[in-house]
């Protein structure tokens, strides 16, 4: 007796139940696969950036004194007024995604082509700005002194306000010698050595009996700690050991060590991939000109890179969150 074959009409389709999944094709359901993953990737770095925090939260630098620059106004203290700006292009720059994808599920070619323009001029906008901030938080603007502990000093004036090591330091006569590897250890050539060396800073913070010393601890109502001249002067004497100039790796003028290397890893994994969108962006876009997508008689290339987008615009709302606001 045979056995009856029941058929559905979906024998040797893709997936075994349609070509279309939850009614996506099958490169839209792999870029939904890609953000799901890299979503569990930003969520990993975004916690453990939270659990740093949270560990050092009496210490953790305050971003309305980190990110104060805006360009061409030096000097002009504009805290966050830069940052809030780049996170408006971007999420612009989302707006005419979508009014790109909109336009090729019409197909209008030159409506795409002008938004798809749009949301690459917003792309290289924000990370150029990016890469302006990455410099000025690089470079630092007031520098500080290190202690045996690790933890940083600054200082202010009279008035609260915060004082660079190139307005405190006294040059000290003799020549400070870098250590290379031919008058030092030889396989360690050393680290360069900072603008003005303990000493000069020492000597210019007695020299000026207005100078105070903010430590990075946060006092009750979250300001950082001021200590009066006397304390100043002691913590100065006992505790510093060498002076910093913006932010790297190992040492931060603005606090823990731990909040820079957090900002370099995931500011500039997320401009990685802002930076890849724009080079996709700028593929499909010459795509479009050339009439790629109307031979076609579909878009949808358009669409799959506008998810991806959208979902680089969201990722940014949470690090601009964790970084930025709170």
């Amino acid at each position: 007796m045979e056995a009856t074959v029941v058929r559905t009409g979906t024998e040797g389709k893709t997936w075994g139940g349609g070509n279309e999944p939850l009614k996506a094709s099958y490169g839209k359901m792999m870029m939904w696969f890609f953000i799901l993953s890299d979503a569990l990737t930003f969520s990993g770095f975004l916690a453990a950036y939270g659990f740093s925090r949270f560990k050092f939260i009496d210490s953790w630098p305050i971003a309305d004194e980190v990110f104060t620059h805006f360009p061409f106004l030096h000097g002009v203290d504009a805290p966050m007024y830069y940052v809030a700006l780049m996170t408006f292009i971007l999420i612009f720059s989302s707006v005419t995604m979508v009014l790109a994808v909109d336009a090729g599920h019409h197909m209008k070619k030159g409506k795409v082509t002008i938004y798809m323009f749009l949301t690459i001029i917003g792309g290289l906008v924000f990370v150029g700005s990016q890469a302006w901030e990455w410099k000025n938080f690089i470079s630092g603007e007031y520098g500080a002194v290190t202690t045996k502990g690790g933890n940083i000093l600054q200082f202010i004036d009279g008035e609260g306000e915060r004082v660079a090591l190139s307005e405190i330091a006294v040059p000290i006569a003799g020549d400070r010698v870098e250590h290379e590897s031919n008058n030092g250890i030889w396989f360690d050539t050393g680290k360069d050595l900072p603008t003005y060396s303990l000493d000069e800073v020492k000597a210019g913070f007695i020299q000026n009996e207005d100078l105070l010393i903010r430590t990075q601890q946060l006092a009750e109502d979250g300001s950082k700690t001021i200590l009066s001249r006397e304390e100043s002067l002691m913590k100065l004497n006992n505790e510093a050991i060498g002076t910093v100039e913006g932010a790297n790796l190992v040492q931060n003028e603005y606090g823990a060590p731990l909040f820079a290397d957090f900002f370099f890893f995931i500011t500039g994994f997320h401009g990685f991939h802002v930076f890849s969108g724009v080079i996709i962006n700028i593929i499909i876009f010459f795509n479009v000109i050339i009439g790629t997508y109307d031979r076609r008689g579909s878009y949808e290339m358009v669409e799959k890179v506008g998810l991806y987008w959208h979902f680089v615009d969201l990722v940014w709302v949470f690090v601009f969150t964790f970084f930025y606001l709170v």
